[in-house]
């Protein structure tokens, strides 16, 4: 069979993890069929998938790994998945940004790409309770040395989870006596009934701290987050004011997120970038 050269190993992996928790399990004959690939390409992207921790191989195919509501998967684990997907939510959100806001980004890993959006962004004030998001800052002045209209980067002290976030009492103080134009937040869950929600209790507090200080709260989640559930939850749809999010996200969810926030913002579609 010959291979399918338009699409990119992390392309098929995104459609296959998809499709495994669509519809609960595929087979590897099936995926073959679906994607125009060898049987070895599938079982190598399989494997991929599973030293990930996204899905468990069985015996022809793949069932999806159920995880606990308190399961926290470090920064390296998430950095690989739905890579496409993070990168034209951040492109999309960066458009939302103007020269001199006062910016906050949250920990994780599609804030982390927003950040490498808004390096050329001037006079921005970036408060961070992420050590990956602040190096992103911090690396490109090293790189280019001292230039008008750097960003200012504030980072908060705190504990850092497996996230590479720092939360706890010192990071909660930080950001309860700062006020932010925007705050760009990543989240681990996000659905009608739990809202917004993270595995970590402490990070979730932090997170709430954050919400309460910003005008104006943009989560930036990729399609694979909605409907999960998290331990904590630490706000409700309706604090939310814009949802930046990938094409992927199911048109049932769509009509779902019009109901309760006030603007859905989908990467790559006609009303991507507008402002707020």
């Amino acid at each position: 069979m010959s291979e399918n050269q338009n699409l990119l190993a992390e392309q098929r992996r995104s459609l296959i993890l998809d499709e495994v928790r669509r519809r609960g399990g595929v087979r590897v004959n099936e995926l073959t069929r679906k994607l125009g690939v060898s049987d070895m390409t599938v079982r190598r992207d399989l494997d991929a998938l599973a030293r990930q921790g996204v899905l468990e191989k069985v015996h022809g195919g793949a069932v999806p790994v159920v995880e606990a509501s308190t399961h926290e998967p470090g920064f390296e684990a998430k950095s690989g998945l739905e890579l496409t997907a993070k990168e034209d939510i951040a492109r999309a959100a960066a458009k939302l940004v103007a020269p001199g806001a006062a910016i906050a980004l949250s920990g994780g890993t599609t804030t982390f790409a927003l950040a490498h959006q808004l390096l050329d962004v001037p006079d921005l004030t970036v408060v961070t309770n992420s050590v990956r998001v602040a190096d992103v800052f911090h690396a490109a002045q090293r790189t280019s040395g001292p230039r008008q209209g750097a960003a200012t980067v504030v980072l908060t002290g705190g504990v850092r989870t497996p996230s590479d976030s720092l939360v706890g009492p010192v990071a909660d103080q930080a950001i309860a006596a700062l006020h932010f134009d925007l705050l760009f937040l990543g989240v681990h869950g996000i659905s009608v009934e739990a809202g917004l929600s993270t595995p970590n209790l402490a990070e979730a507090e932090t997170n709430r701290r954050l919400v309460q200080s910003a005008r104006r709260v943009v989560v930036v989640a990729d399609h694979t987050k909605w409907g999960k559930v998290g331990l904590s939850s630490f706000a409700s749809l309706e604090r939310v004011d814009t949802l930046v999010t990938d094409a992927g996200l199911p048109d049932e969810a769509r009509g779902v997120v019009a109901e309760h926030l006030r603007r859905l913002v989908v990467a790559g579609e006609p009303e991507d970038g507008a402002d707020i």
